[in-house]
């Protein structure tokens, strides 16, 4: 079957999205403004790091930016998540050796070379003989000895310097504590607030844990904002299915389960995480040290530009960048080449190969058999874009599953949607007023796709909607058009 190349592009020029997390060396409007000019789809606001007064205005700034680009860029929460950590030292730190004995304890003195506080009474009488602690990222890793109420007792199977409060990783087990700190709440609060559009929530173990969150984001039909599930847990791997239902999109933060796992466990499980949220219809982000080096250097190393275009091979919506654009010394360098590095994979003949499915499950609806029939049509026939008409984005969501070989301009009525939509992968989201008709879909999708430059005279454009309109999850209805000469005059006079 001959496949046509689509004669009329996003106007971004790639299909995969760039998510760049905000932070001291990015937060000046100016910079921004150059973050979205060189790539950028979305915002990460680290809700780990800085005040609420802080994230405010840079949460207003994204606002302003918006308007004044006409187009909708989401901003994603991130909660810092139940960090669990060690206590502090006599002198700030202390050097655990190797082969030796360390006492985790409920004792809150400063630690030195033999014990520390751990100030989280719920591991206590969880932990067995022979369970792992990992500290400071896993640079130190502790073996449990015994464990009861009062006292974990360790051997240092790799020692080294321990400094205050080190993050502490429990891979073997999972840990009692809810997903919500006390801290995330208000964060969280503060975001529903400011009206962001993602929430993340960090190190997940269960299903559940989305339960709460879930509740007090509140809101339903794009009222409140979509819930993102991080995966960086050994527990949630084991879940993986159940959480991914639960969630509106999956990361997959290479961070904590690279300390967890073994490094090698973690390509093939990033892979095994893609590809399961792409078949559920939901977005999925892979982040975490993709361009680490540019925190420091103007150019990355050959090995994070191939890491990078591996995530965008394996199917990703969106990839992030962290320390990079959020504190690093070239922030606009590092948005460069991670557009730079998308575009050039999707220009790659065997991309979509690689990322479209083969096998269509037997449980999908008519919506999902439409949504696949777009992308079909699209390889057979000369069409210009596909247009999507949605309130939700549900309809967006599974068209974009399939991967097709052309644009989708997407037109819903929703801002908070259009928003959403800037992770989705090949979404080129526009506002619109309500549509009341067929007649005024099909005349509304052929002047916003001539507007927005997705077609010309003769351009073929696929349109799908649900009939009645306004109705979530009706997808019914796929029509193909042809674009006349004087249609946006005709539409405009």
């Amino acid at each position: 079957m001959e496949k046509h190349e689509p004669k009329y592009l996003d106007p971004r020029g790639r299909k995969v999205k760039v998510l760049a997390t905000v932070g001291p060396a990015s937060r000046d409007p100016a910079m921004l403004r150059k973050l979205v000019r060189a790539g950028v789809d979305a915002f990460r606001v680290n809700m780990s790091h800085g005040e609420h007064s802080d994230h405010s205005q840079t949460i207003d700034d994204i606002r302003t930016l918006e308007k004044e680009l006409n187009r909708p860029i989401a901003i994603f929460c991130d909660l810092q998540g139940p960090k669990l950590r060690v206590g502090t030292f006599k002198d700030g730190k202390a050097v655990i050796r190797h082969s030796g004995h360390f006492t985790l304890d409920r004792n809150p003195e400063p630690g030195d070379e033999t014990r520390v506080q751990l100030p989280h009474p719920e591991l206590f009488g969880l932990l067995e003989k022979g369970q792992r602690l990992l500290i400071n990222d896993g640079k130190i890793q502790l073996t449990v000895i015994r464990a009861d109420e009062n006292e974990i007792l360790c051997s240092a199977t790799v020692g080294g310097v321990i400094s205050d409060r080190k993050g502490v990783n429990v891979p073997d087990a999972e840990i009692p504590i809810p997903a919500l700190t006390n801290k995330d709440r208000k964060d969280l609060a503060f975001a529903v607030e400011k009206g962001a559009d993602w929430i993340g929530l960090s190190f997940v173990q269960r299903p559940e844990d989305l339960a709460e969150a879930r509740k007090l984001i509140g809101g339903a039909n794009g009222a409140g904002a979509a819930l993102c599930a991080k995966i960086e847990k050994p527990m949630a791997v084991r879940r993986l299915d159940e959480i991914i239902e639960m969630s509106d999109g999956i990361m997959v933060a290479r961070g904590d389960l690279g300390v967890e796992l073994n490094p090698e466990e973690v390509p093939p499980l990033q892979k095994k995480i893609v590809n399961k949220t792409r078949i559920a219809g939901k977005p999925v982000i892979v982040a975490t040290q993709m361009l680490e080096s540019m925190i420091e250097s103007p150019a990355p190393t050959r090995a994070e530009v191939s890491d990078v275009a591996n995530a965008v091979y394996d199917g990703a919506d969106a990839i992030m960048l962290s320390a990079e654009t959020a504190a690093g010394d070239w922030p606009e360098e590092a948005v460069t080449i991670m557009d730079r590095i998308a575009a050039q994979v999707e220009r790659d003949d065997a991309y979509l190969e690689r990322v479209r499915f083969l096998d269509t499950p037997p449980d999908r609806t008519t919506a999902d058999a439409l949504s696949h029939a777009c992308a079909t049509i699209s390889d057979t026939v000369n069409i210009a874009a596909i247009t999507v008409f949605t309130g939700s984005g549900s309809t967006a969501r599974r068209v974009a599953r399939e991967r097709p070989s052309v644009p989708m301009l997407v037109l819903t009525p929703r801002l908070k949607t259009a928003r959403r939509l800037a992770l989705l992968w090949g979404a080129h989201a526009v506002m619109t007023r309500d549509i009341g008709s067929f007649e005024e879909m099909i005349a509304k999708g052929k002047r916003m796709a001539l507007r927005h430059g997705f077609g010309a005279a003769g351009s073929k454009l696929i349109a799908l909607a649900g009939v009645p309109f306004g109705t979530p999850g009706s997808t019914n209805l796929i029509h193909v058009v042809t674009l006349a000469g004087d249609e946006l005059e005709r539409h405009e006079s």
